[in-house]
């Protein structure tokens, strides 16, 4: 059994922190956490004149930011939902993510009000407004008497992510109180920190570079939160300022995603500037255990890969430190074992339990799991799996076609709609390929439409940009007269493959 958290009575407790304590560290410099309290009651203050209690949901515009920790604090707080936009978003689908979810007060920082677009639709739907800064409450215009949207309480959710399905188009994922406090609760357990519960904004610091928009920046926010540890937040992660973290506060435990692994290790960084490091986690994508080793052998890192979900609030499976000094050498290629609360187990299309060692979809029983549970407990997801005699979980691709860039799952159905609208295309396919730095990229080949000439591949990057996510942006993009079809016309996968039988050397600049 893990130990039970109480999230929004943690939070509550930073209330009887000293103001003068360092909290957040933005650019280099301390907020301290008086600025990050006064800025959540403002909040607090503003929701309640407006008359959304518990239970109300609260739109954030949700960036890397002093306004969005505050608005974090504030709304988890005092048991409201934060339902979480996300400001990558091209404006044209924010506005439509706005529209479709339909909160009744929008939280946007003004630093990021100008380029959203949403101006617009906040007005024709009559949402109450709060702008942020990070002094305090810039501006405050309650929605108008009219207004179309009907406010609907989501009680009991904590988060509702936007994340992209398996089989859809993005979706809205409700992250419960329950979810969240499981996923800390069996994290710590895992972890097995020593020691009690630390004074407030004291000892070491936690590095949130993931976007708080992403299940792994978001949970890694609140497991610092609730533990009362100070937040050094990057924006964004560039190698450059994440070693200048490292060298200043010389952590013994760092995280990042297999990309940014391979950015460290591309860059021959001195051992010394790394020393402090015992062990990185590594979650949002599968990461290489060729990359494991050679990070070990050059710096005596151990690169703790974790797997889990968004659904999930968060990792259910992972390796442990004592654990990779025990088995990674016999292990090879694992992603860990089950948190302490987390069941896994394999099974056939059919539902049937597998044996020990045999590959299948893999389902899992956790208080973490949210909506999608089974009437036995079990959660189906759509990876294929195997778990060996000693309980360590070997992940072996997924059921379905989703593409995972650098730890961001991409639809193809999405990229597709997108092509298809441009005039010179009849039709297209999007599909992913592996990439050694991101683990997938996406490509596309389109057919081009009766009469139009071949597209160049700058010119459907450049269609893209303006109407998707930058990390959608296909890394690759062919044009072909007919796209190659099987004896069903169905678009045949394993000729689209062999047209990029020669790809590039390196991959292109992230858009």
């Amino acid at each position: 059994m893990t130990e039970p958290v109480d999230l929004p009575g943690r939070l509550r407790a930073l209330w009887e922190a000293p103001d003068s304590a360092p909290a957040l560290q933005v650019d280099g410099a301390w907020v301290p956490w008086g600025t990050l309290r006064a800025l959540a009651d403002e909040i607090t203050r503003s929701l309640d004149g407006l008359g959304l209690g518990r239970g109300a949901r609260v739109g954030v515009l949700l960036g890397n930011w002093t306004e969005s920790i505050a608005a974090i604090l504030a709304i988890l707080g005092t048991e409201r939902c934060l339902t979480v936009f996300n400001p990558l978003q091209p404006a044209e689908r924010l506005a439509g993510d706005l529209e479709q979810a339909a909160p009744p007060v929008l939280v946007v920082p003004v630093r990021a009000w100008a380029s959203s677009g949403l101006a617009e639709p906040v007005e024709r739907l009559g949402i109450s407004l709060i702008r942020t800064s990070a002094e305090g409450i810039a501006s405050l215009r309650a929605g108008r008497d009219d207004a179309t949207i009907t406010a609907v309480d989501a009680p009991g959710v904590a988060v509702e992510l936007t994340t992209s399905g398996t089989t859809g188009p993005p979706k809205r994922i409700p992250l419960t109180y329950r979810q969240l406090e499981a996923s800390v609760g069996s994290a710590r357990g895992h972890m097995k920190p020593g020691g009690g519960d630390r004074s407030y904004f004291e000892g070491g610091v936690a590095i949130v570079s993931v976007p708080l928009v992403h299940i792994g920046g978001m949970w890694g926010a609140l497991q610092a939160l609730g533990d009362a540890r100070r937040i050094v937040l990057l924006e964004r992660w560039t190698l450059d300022r994440w070693l200048d973290v490292i060298r200043e506060h010389r952590p013994r435990l760092g995280a990042l995603p297999p990309a940014a692994l391979r950015t460290l290790m591309s860059a021959n960084v001195p051992v010394e500037d790394l020393a402090s490091l015992r062990a990185l986690t590594c979650g949002t994508a599968p990461v290489s255990p060729d990359l494991v080793d050679a990070v070990l052998e050059r710096y005596g890192i151990h690169v703790l890969g974790v797997y889990g979900a968004t659904e999930f609030s968060g990792a259910v499976a992972g390796w442990s430190l004592p654990d990779h000094q025990q088995w990674w050498a016999k292990k090879r290629g694992s992603v860990g074992r089950a948190f302490p609360g987390v069941g896994l187990r394999v099974v056939a299309e059919d539902g049937e339990v597998q044996p020990t060692g045999a590959s299948g979809l893999l389902e899992i029983r956790t208080d973490q799991a949210g909506a999608r549970v089974g009437a036995d407990g079990w959660t189906r997801t759509s990876d294929l799996a195997r778990i060996d005699e000693d309980g360590f979980l070997y992940i072996e691709g997924r059921a379905d076609d989703v593409i995972i860039r650098g730890g961001f799952k991409i639809t193809p159905i999405t990229v597709k709609e997108v092509l298809e609208k441009h005039p010179a295309v009849a039709e297209a396919a999007v599909f992913g390929l592996p990439d050694e730095r991101l683990g997938q990229i996406p490509v596309a080949v389109v057919e081009a439409a009766p009469g139009a000439g071949p597209l160049s591949e700058q010119e459907l990057r450049e269609w893209c940009r303006p109407r998707m996510l930058p990390y959608e942006v296909p890394a690759r993009a062919l044009t072909v007269p007919e796209l190659p079809r099987g004896v069903s016309q169905k678009v045949s996968m394993p000729d689209l493959v062999a047209l990029f039988a020669a790809p590039p050397q390196t991959t292109p600049p992230q858009t």
